[in-house]
């Protein structure tokens, strides 16, 4: 099915170029947002609201990798700016769920639309051949990251 290719100086080469490629791409695609002043951790979060549901400050940290007091802040910015809202959980009034306000939802949505645009653009500049190359590309990185 897969070749196991046997560490070395051309896989390592090629470890190295591919993380230099996916990093450049991944901040090129950052700046194609709809809110200029968001951090990348405040969209971050929104977009796990946006395609995991509500969670706790606790989930939310613990799935951001980072602190409950840097998540705090964090939630606290952006429900200052309106895009989130938090809410007594209805099972254990304790806990408090946090959630995606339709302001917050919107620059979700137009924040991929923009990415998603970008990304059409770019491969439109390329030839069918390359672009196919790059569709197997990302279902064998979907791999990678799903291990």
């Amino acid at each position: 099915m897969t070749e196991n290719a046997e560490p070395g100086p051309d896989l390592s080469r090629e470890a190295s170029d591919l993380r230099i490629a996916v990093f450049r791409l991944a901040r090129r695609m950052r700046t194609e947002r709809a809110v200029d002043s968001m951090s990348d951790g405040q969209f971050a979060v929104l977009a796990v609201l946006s395609v995991h549901g509500a969670h706790t400050l606790t989930e939310l940290a613990d799935r951001e990798r980072v602190s409950a007091p840097s998540m705090n802040r964090t939630v606290n910015c952006l429900q200052e700016a309106g895009y989130i809202s938090r809410s007594a959980d209805e099972s254990d009034g304790r806990k408090v769920v946090i959630d995606l306000t339709g302001e917050g939802r919107t620059v979700v949505d137009e924040t991929a639309r923009r990415r998603d645009a970008w990304v059409e653009g770019a491969l439109a500049e390329i030839g069918s051949d390359e672009r196919v190359i790059l569709a197997s590309a990302a279902a064998i990185m979907q791999r990678m990251v799903a291990r």
